[in-house]
């Protein structure tokens, strides 16, 4: 039997394409957001980055934070220590991120930084972003014992939990929401949180190398100070892209623009 595409018309049905996740859009946008309200993604990563330094200092010294020396875990208490710092710098940075999420929508959309508007959004749903959080990074871990690869794909479908809660206020649905959003984009996604690993992996590096030399020159205040510049730098940009890939597939999928996302919080 001749098919019915092919007849009726004489040419065959064309399947529309996939719309392209944008990633060096969404990139570009993040360095642009970064640039254009600098001043108040440096105030609001500046947390994570000054609260993780305390903590670990606490357990390994600042020396060893800043690659000054090696650090020491003498006993099973230093490594229990350790993890609960870690859980601690974990809490800040997803509290973070859902911040950073609302000032990015707002810089998209030319708006005023809003500092006061985005405090009560994050706080009223910190139970479900802090625990999901966790939960993400958990599961990240586990499935970077393996290989790289499942770890970035794990994290490439959980990427939006945080932006799903914060936004559509789903609480502990997130994690399903950001499974359902990031369907059939997983790949590209991983490769834009491939490219962001890289970047903050040697921004981490640059801290620690630049921050050898501040000590050097200025003692160990110039060199917390000059660590605190570059993590705070790299924790920015490395959450707003977060944000825009939420939108995009939002936008992809349900058609909502930028705009509708943002009037949750008017």
């Amino acid at each position: 039997m001749t098919d019915s595409a092919s007849t009726m018309g004489g040419a065959p049905a064309q399947i529309p394409a996939k719309p392209s996740l944008g990633v060096g859009n969404i990139i570009a946008d993040s360095l642009g957001i970064c640039l254009k309200r600098f001043a108040a993604v440096f105030v609001i990563s500046l947390l994570p980055s000054a609260i993780g330094l305390f903590l670990y200092s606490q357990v390994i010294g600042v020396e060893a934070i800043l690659g000054l020396a090696q650090p020491q875990f003498n006993d099973t208490a230093a490594g229990v220590a350790y993890a609960l710092a870690v859980l601690g710098s974990l809490v800040v940075y997803y509290i973070t991120i859902a911040l950073l999420v609302q000032l990015a929508y707002d810089a998209k959309l030319q708006r005023p930084v809003r500092f006061g508007r985005y405090i009560l959004p994050t706080l009223t749903a910190i139970v479900p972003i802090v625990l999901t959080g966790i939960a993400v990074t958990l599961l990240v871990v586990f499935a970077s014992l393996a290989l790289l690869v499942p770890g970035l794909w794990v994290y490439a479908v959980f990427s939006v939990t945080v932006p799903a809660i914060v936004i559509e206020r789903i609480g502990f649905r997130g994690m399903a929401r950001s499974a359902s959003l990031t369907k059939e984009y997983r790949w590209p996604i991983a490769g834009l949180l491939l490219l962001v690993l890289l970047f903050t992996s040697g921004m981490s590096f640059a801290a620690q190398f630049f921050s050898s030399i501040a000590y050097d020159a200025g003692g160990l205040a110039g060199a917390i100070v000059f660590y605190l510049l570059v993590t705070t730098i790299a924790t920015g940009l490395a959450s707003l892209p977060l944000a825009l890939i939420y939108a995009r597939l939002r936008e992809i999928k349900e058609g909502i623009s930028v705009d509708q996302i943002a009037s949750v919080f008017d």
